[in-house]
């Protein structure tokens, strides 16, 4: 789960507060290359393929298409980066639940 910091920094006088989030990385599941897709769902294009041994930080996570992989059945899809998702059911979050907050 990610964490937030607030850090002041002082800039020419002026102190603003910035929000800085911890990110956590989770391990794709052992001898799979992981489809990365536009959407929560199989019915969107592939925009490109997870090496095996790939670890994945999530920024947010959103219902979608029911998967079944190596961690379960699961209908939670993991935002990777703006605009691609992994099937949490192929990602080692040690849970069967969300682990980041719902996408908006």
């Amino acid at each position: 789960m990610a964490v937030e910091n607030v850090e002041v920094e002082e800039t020419g006088g002026v102190t603003e507060a910035v929000t800085t989030m911890a990110v956590r990385y989770y391990a794709v599941a052992p001898g799979v290359r992981l489809n990365v897709r536009s959407g929560p769902s199989t019915n969107y294009p592939v925009i490109r393929v997870l090496p095996e041994g790939a670890r994945v930080a999530i920024f947010c996570q959103r219902p979608g298409e029911t998967v079944t992989g190596p961690y379960g059945t699961s209908k939670i899809w993991d935002n990777i980066s703006q605009g691609e998702y992994v099937s949490d059911a192929y990602v080692n979050t040690g849970s069967d639940g969300y682990v980041a907050s719902r996408c908006l």
